[in-house]
């Protein structure tokens, strides 16, 4: 099973932004262990500030994967292209979210990808891309 974790951004400074929202550990220590957890799956990761490279990305994988986990962060409430991208392709999406989205600023509940996903998970810290995982096995 192949399966990519796609991050939008500021989730390169996870572990340092807002600790008290996002936690104190960093994604590449997580994405460690995550790959130790789930060693019969192979997992590749992939994160950018830029939503032009998310949609590439979504675009290259979105045919030959078995799954896409996509936090796109901010870019979940304003993209319209990274919403139309996970439409176009026919790997499945599941969106993560390590906040609460819902607990936060009312334009945050919103999802421009959420309509085309096989399913959403917030609101559990970084164990969210454990739990997407999970959902493809």
């Amino acid at each position: 099973m192949k399966i990519i974790i796609i991050n939008g951004p500021n989730l390169n400074l996870l572990g340092k932004r807002e600790p008290d929202v996002y936690g104190a550990e960093s994604f590449d220590v997580y994405f460690e262990k995550l790959k130790k957890d789930y060693s019969k799956v192979e997992l590749s990761y992939f994160q950018s500030n830029i939503e032009g490279e998310i949609i590439d990305k979504l675009h290259e994988v979105g045919f030959s994967y078995d799954g896409i986990i996509l936090n796109a962060a901010a870019y979940t409430h304003t993209s319209v292209g990274i919403g139309d991208a996970v439409k176009a392709i026919s790997t499945p999406v599941v969106e993560v979210h390590i906040s609460n989205i819902h607990a936060r600023e009312e334009f945050r509940h919103h999802s421009f990808i959420a309509a085309n996903a096989k399913g959403v998970i917030f609101g559990f810290g970084l164990k969210g891309y454990a739990l997407a995982i999970e959902s493809f096995l």
